[in-house]
């Protein structure tokens, strides 16, 4: 009896223990839920909420670029694109096998189309194909009851109305790849795309505008119920350019099928008013995307068409650079104007001769008549008495070997070369006819177009650093506000300098026997002055000159020289200077003055026709600097 009594106690003490620590847990599992449901009721909704309504970016529609004239170069324009939603169809290969009867669907893309569908939710719609005709819009529309899954969606594409005319300068807009991703969230959306060259990467921040949103509501799988609340993007900022369409027009025409460049750019402002380089590409090519066979002609091209010539084109500057010898020498006071050098059609240097582009020889020039026939002979004595680092330093104060600052990416220094350049870079001492051949912008010498085309400026404004741009307006990163007058510094040359070089560049194109003379502007108050030049690709062996030279036309197109000229207009109020460089075209005088000639008096003329001068509120030049 009293073993059952104990059993009773401890089955009684069993049971207490076991409905407290019931009782304790239910408790706390009633402050819990009463802590999450009342005290933290306001967190766990917005949680929900959150779960419940999900944000997307939207992307802006990309700022216009203009010329400046207000003429579109770069648009946006509606781009078509054909979507599938695996979800919706019974077979993914069967709804594209029969949308590849309606429109070419190739391997690769059917291949990205499955691999993108087996990475996303099957009801995320995956892109097909985008800048869609309209007729083949048309043709998807008429049979979308036989294309289960298959849905035509409206975005927006970069356009280029002009196609191929200044394809170089605007650049293009291609895909976000992995080495073009920053902290921009506007990267990470499916076929944004950025700026991959010219003006559209150096200025894409501020063309890329700011994203828009769009609150969605959706289920616990990301399944889209309903659109709540859409806030359009800010469009990036409309970019205006120095350029003059019209003028890049005729330039690219008059370059025509030559493998070129030309460069106009106002004295003053450093506005690039005309860039031209032959052969071009059209841009939208990227944009919608090239074939391998399309990409493969572009790169195999010799002539180089996705080079922007102008100012990625390096070149020997042949006797353009006669320029920059003459300013040193005479600042130097190693030479004076009038002194005079017999050219025999030849210089003896040692035991080498040094011979003159005229194989008899141009008689006794001064500084004048020297520029004026280009004689060889006469500025291999002006290097032999001034000696190299003089020229070279002249150079680079005049924009030579190093980049001019234009707004474009992927501009080349070029090259002026001195003795401490060679013992570095060659490993070797400079020889003294090395100084003599560089001093004609022929050797180690090599300059771009743009490089050309500033140093003719900064010689016809009176010896300012005037630097060259192609946005009208200063951009700050995503605003764009008036470029101040400018203020360009001095060089420190002499205009006495200044006006004799001057002198002989209106000889070149004036006077009967310049270089330049038959290319000539006749028209009054339109008189441009100029200097040729032709460099030599190859070197022309003694028994070449004993036998006779082979004229440009009968050599190959790549063992022909450049043919280059350069020239400031008007002579006696100058505002533009030019510079033309045709790639294995021959003689400077014979091509590239005329192509200089008729782009420079078509500026002159449209300047005459609207009267920029004045409205674009330039700055005067100098006023003891109208004539030299």
């Amino acid at each position: 009896m009293y073993h059952d009594n104990d059993r009773a106690k401890l089955f009684s003490r069993r049971a207490m223990m076991l409905a407290g620590g019931k009782a304790t847990l239910i408790v706390g599992l009633a402050a819990r839920m009463y802590y999450l449901q009342v005290m933290e009721a306001d967190k766990y909704a917005m949680q929900a909420e959150d779960n419940r309504i999900t944000t997307r970016l939207l992307a802006p529609p990309r700022g216009l670029i203009l010329d400046r004239n207000g003429i579109a170069m770069a648009i946006n324009q509606q781009n078509y694109r054909v979507m599938v939603v695996a979800e919706q169809t019974p077979s993914l290969d069967y709804t594209l096998d029969a949308l590849g009867k309606i429109i070419p669907i190739g391997e690769s893309e059917r291949a990205r189309i499955h691999k993108e569908a087996r990475r996303r939710r099957r009801f995320v719609p995956v892109s097909v194909r985008e800048n869609l005709t309209w007729e083949e819009v048309a043709r998807v529309e008429v049979n979308a009851p036989d294309l289960p899954g298959i849905m035509i969606d409206v975005g927006q594409s970069r356009y280029y109305p002009m196609e191929s005319l200044g394809a170089h300068i605007l650049g293009y807009v291609a895909a976000v790849s992995e080495n073009d991703l920053t902290d921009d969230p506007l990267e990470e959306l499916p076929g944004f795309r950025i700026g991959k060259g010219g003006v559209e990467r150096v200025y894409d921040m501020a063309l890329r505008g700011r994203a828009g949103t769009l609150s969605l509501e959706v289920n616990s799988v990301g399944r889209i119920h309903r659109e709540l609340e859409r806030k359009e993007g800010e469009p990036g900022i409309d970019l205006n350019l120095t350029l003059d369409t019209r003028l890049q027009q005729y330039a690219a025409q008059r370059l025509g099928d030559e493998s070129a460049a030309v460069v106009v750019m106002d004295i003053l402002t450093g506005d690039i008013v005309v860039m031209a380089s032959t052969p071009s590409f059209d841009p939208n090519s990227f944009n919608r995307g090239l074939s391998n066979d399309e990409w493969k002609e572009l790169t195999s091209n010799p002539r180089s068409p996705l080079t922007n010539k102008v100012i990625a084109g390096q070149f020997a500057p042949g006797s353009t650079f006669k320029l920059v010898s003459a300013i040193a020498a005479l600042e130097s006071r190693d030479i004076t104007p009038d002194m005079r050098v017999l050219c025999t059609g030849h210089m003896q240097l040692g035991s080498i001769k040094f011979h003159c582009w005229k194989k008899e020889g141009h008689g006794a020039q001064d500084m004048i008549s020297g520029l004026k026939n280009s004689c060889d002979v006469y500025f291999y004595e002006v290097a032999r008495r001034v000696g190299f680092e003089k020229i070279a330093e002249m150079a680079r104060r005049f924009g030579l070997g190093s980049p001019t600052g234009v707004d474009l990416p992927s501009e080349r220094s070029g090259l002026i070369p001195d003795r401490a350049w060679k013992r570095k870079a060659l490993k070797q001492p400079w020889h003294p006819g090395e100084t003599l051949i560089n001093a004609i912008g022929q050797g180690y010498v090599t300059a771009t177009p743009i490089q050309l085309a500033v140093m003719t400026a900064r010689i016809a404004n009176g010896g300012y650093a005037v630097v060259p741009h192609v946005a009208r307006d200063q951009v700050v990163e995503k605003s764009v506000h008036p470029r101040p007058p400018p203020e360009w510094p001095s060089l420190e040359v002499s205009r006495q300098s200044l006006a004799i070089v001057r002198k002989g560049m209106f000889a070149v194109s004036n006077e009967p026997g310049g270089t330049a003379y038959k290319a000539r502007i006749t028209q009054e108050g339109m008189w441009l002055s100029g200097k040729t030049g032709s460099a030599q690709v190859r070197r022309i062996t003694m028994r070449e000159r004993e036998t006779g030279v082979k004229k440009n036309e009968q050599l190959p197109w790549k063992e022909r020289d450049h043919a280059l000229f350069v020239a400031y207009a008007p002579e006696e109020n100058p505002r533009y200077s030019i510079a033309v460089v045709v790639e294995h075209g021959g003689g400077g005088s014979a091509v590239a003055a005329p192509i200089a000639r008729d782009i420079m008096l078509e500026v002159q003329k449209r300047d005459l026709a609207r009267g920029t001068a004045e409205a674009d509120g330039a700055p005067e030049p100098p006023p003891d600097f109208r004539r030299f």
